[in-house]
């Protein structure tokens, strides 16, 4: 047997795992993007992750008509106004397909007008389809990039195509226009809904999970608002999320306060994975969907505490000067009224106190009809949500792993440091882990399954403070030197 002098060292697995901490106000939104108008566009309906508001434009195009371009919206006040980043879009104007297209919006038949040597075309129209001539016969078509460029301009809400000086019809008044144009207009919610299922992909195609799901202009829709409700409650089946909805309040759906609690019941949107919001927000001229407004809050609030959940946003200044209704009509809350607003479980903003414009309401949807503590509170409810899913990331690399004490002791063992170190920054007032006999019967140990009991206290929302005023005679006896 040959000999093994000499000094040898080996290396041992640690005893403890590094938890791999669930990413929090990340944001997962469907919708229409103007994508033919981008300089990179991203294929529609994957989900598309997005750092930066240059990137998002660059990857999904921008226009400030809302409306038809929901996702725009957002990007807007995601980005600009609140600052926060990454956000996941899933666009699901498909200009590839028939139905979302009009292959003959420009006919060339009828000259267009060419003013300061640029001819505007409708903002729907997609570049690529393009074909300038200078007659309706198209014997000579016009080169790209020698004879004219083409470029959108978000301020006027129009596609440009632009003369060359390097071209022979630089002067030219009026050019002979053929193209395609998207139909925005022709998004249904069956198209959102399938949008809502490209959220299982963001594993694999970008990398994170998104824990907050929105479809502004759609999430009012009774199927829409069920399906992320579905979606919230177990994205890949597994991990947790909040979808934020709005109330309608077009023509047809609530336009006063009182009108809140009945149109809750009735769509049933009572999921303690919803959170409600009414009305819509304004700031200058541009109306937005307070979820959206609401998404951006969010992340911001978490953003500032580590990224940890455990922060109401009830009581932060939202980007607004005032509420309205769908079709702009101002809405002025008192105080009073947006405390009724909250007890129905809907988050509403609120001026009051010099402190400016601030979301209200701390409650998930499922308040009043649940109070469980875990379920009613928006901080507390995702605070669950924040520890389950970082136990599901952290553990699955120990799946199919033997169980034996050692596989235990590094499960429980992590789980505790990872847990105190949440105490001791008082994002939970207390955490520990058991692994109970009660909860593991022989039966199931046999079957290869292991079951640990988390018990953890994230703070509540301290949404009221008392003060008890009282007269004290002592007081007044021994100012006047009378004790």
């Amino acid at each position: 047997m040959a000999l093994n002098l000499g000094v040898h060292v080996s290396e041992q697995a640690t005893s403890v795992s590094t938890p791999v901490v669930a990413d929090v106000g990340i944001p997962f939104v469907v919708g229409a993007a103007p994508a033919h108008a981008a300089g990179s566009p991203a294929k529609a309906n994957v989900p598309v992750l997005a750092a930066s508001w240059d990137e998002a434009v660059e990857k999904l195009g921008f226009s400030y008509d809302w409306k038809q371009y929901p996702l725009c919206e957002f990007m807007y006040s995601h980005f600009q106004l609140f600052g926060c980043q990454p956000a996941v879009f899933c666009n699901v104007l498909d200009s590839s397909k028939t139905a979302m297209k009009d292959p003959q919006a420009g006919d060339g038949q009828t000259p267009t007008p060419v003013a300061a040597h640029q001819a505007a075309l409708p903002f729907a129209a997609i570049a690529s389809t393009i074909q300038v001539a200078a007659d309706a016969s198209f014997d000579t078509p016009l080169e790209l990039d020698t004879d004219y460029s083409v470029l959108y301009d978000q301020d006027r809400d129009a596609c440009l195509v632009e003369l060359l000086e390097s071209g022979e019809h630089y002067e030219a008044a009026g050019l002979y226009i053929k193209y395609e144009a998207v139909k925005p207009d022709a998004v249904a919610k069956t198209d959102i809904v399938a949008g809502l299922g490209a959220l299982d992909a963001c594993m694999s195609t970008v990398g994170l999970v998104p824990d907050l799901i929105c479809a502004p202009g759609w999430s009012h829709d009774t199927v829409v608002a069920a399906v992320m409700a579905t979606k919230a409650e177990g994205i890949n089946g597994l991990f947790r999320a909040k979808a934020i909805l709005d109330v309608d309040c077009g023509a047809s759906g609530v336009r006063e306060y009182s009108g809140l609690t009945a149109y809750k019941n009735t769509n049933n949107l009572v999921d303690e994975n919803q959170i409600l919001c009414w009305p819509m927000v304004k700031l200058g001229d541009y109306k937005f969907h307070m979820s959206t407004q609401l998404a951006g809050l969010m992340a911001q609030v978490d953003a500032g505490n580590g990224g940890v959940p455990y922060e109401s946003p009830s009581n932060k200044n939202f980007q607004m000067d005032g509420c309205c209704l769908e079709d702009g009509t101002e809405v002025a809350l008192t105080f009073e009224q947006s405390n009724i607003i909250a007890g129905y479980g809907i988050v509403t903003a609120l001026n009051f106190m010099s402190m400016g414009w601030t979301a209200r309401n701390n409650y998930t949807a499922c308040y009043p009809g649940n109070t469980d503590v875990k379920d009613q509170f928006i901080p507390v409810s995702r605070m669950f949500d924040f520890v389950a899913n970082t136990l599901i990331r952290t553990f699955w690399s120990k799946l199919d792993k033997p169980m034996n004490l050692r596989l235990l002791d590094n499960i429980q063992d992590t789980c505790n440091i990872w847990l105190n170190g949440l105490v001791s920054q008082e994002y939970l007032l207390g955490a520990r882990v058991e692994l109970l006999a009660s909860e593991n019967p022989v039966t199931s140990l046999l079957a290869g399954i292991i079951s640990f009991h988390i018990y953890m206290t994230p703070p509540v929302p301290a949404q009221e403070i008392h003060f008890t005023l009282e007269f004290d005679v002592d007081y007044l006896t021994s100012a006047l030197s009378l004790a």
